[in-house]
């Protein structure tokens, strides 16, 4: 049952996980104050100073995986007798998926007796990640690489991710609320709460008013769409430099459903280049997304 899994730096774990737990990451890259940075490789930035520079008014733009970058990040372990099962971001918010496709089409011409899959998570952020979980955990319990490629396919509709945005401007930059509305909210204080849904896409799904009540529609959002062993589920958080909300909300969660097993990491640069600081997101399996 010997396989490794891959995955996207957009699954947002601290790279000491990855580490930990040998799973090698291909880079997406972004550019802000005149510095292309991967998310892969040493930023020498660290996320605290990433999202001071976002509310300093730098923007930031992001690069997707191409190609060539992902055939070369995934040879050597073909090339070493590896069967390799990559779990990638979603096609509906990058075209880092369609890149890893073409390139997988390409390698398993080249290496015929190897295996190589390439999962399309219609996942972003921990989202992704509360996938590379379940997939580890399947493989430790002795799934094969296409077993486990079918318990991803089987059961990705099934998390949910529920998020909210402190700053209504980053998502009018990334074309998700109006120019109008973005401006109009922020001086009411106007929280949204948004989801990705089937497609991998982000949907606004409503508006609360204050920091506060965004948080209790995350947690209720959960309390309606988890799962009936939410206490049982291992809970992801991520967040973009705002960890004391972060840890409300866990304790909401806790106190709400009695859950225990929760990570917490930032939302990393590429995704936080288009939510923004205070960025806060919550990922487990549901009912539906």
């Amino acid at each position: 049952m010997s396989y490794r899994i891959t995955t996207d730096s957009t699954s947002d774990f601290p790279r000491q996980f990855y580490e930990e737990n040998d799973i090698a990451v291909v880079g997406l890259s972004f550019l802000i104050d005149e510095q292309e940075y991967n998310e892969s490789k040493d930023l020498k930035l660290s996320s605290k100073e990433f999202y001071d520079l976002l509310r300093s008014g730098k923007t930031a733009t992001t690069m997707q995986v191409n190609t060539f970058e992902f055939v070369e990040f995934i040879e050597p372990f073909l090339a070493a007798g590896e069967d390799v099962l990559h779990i990638a971001f979603s096609s509906g918010l990058s075209g880092t998926y369609e890149s890893c496709f073409r390139g997988a089409q390409e390698l398993s011409e080249k290496y015929p007796d190897r295996t190589l899959i390439v999962i399309d998570t219609l996942a972003a952020s921990m989202g992704e990640g509360l996938l590379v979980h379940y997939a580890m955990e399947n493989r430790k319990n002795g799934m094969s690489i296409q077993e486990n490629a079918a318990w991803l396919e089987e059961n990705k509709l099934h998390l949910c991710h529920w998020f909210t945005v402190n700053d209504l401007m980053h998502l009018h930059r990334g074309g998700r609320v109006s120019k109008a509305s973005a401006i109009f909210g922020s001086l009411l204080g106007i929280k949204p709460v948004l989801h990705v849904d089937n497609e991998g896409h982000l949907i606004l799904v409503s508006k609360s008013r204050g920091r506060v009540a965004s948080i209790d529609a995350l947690v209720s959002k959960l309390k309606e769409t988890a799962n009936d062993d939410i206490a049982e589920q291992a809970v992801f958080i991520s967040h973009g430099d705002c960890l004391d909300d972060a840890k409300l909300l866990e304790e909401k969660i806790r106190s709400a459903v009695g859950t225990s097993k929760f990570m917490i990491s930032n939302v990393g640069a590429v995704i936080g280049s288009h939510s923004g600081p205070g960025t806060l997101a919550l990922f487990f399996m549901g009912k539906q997304r």
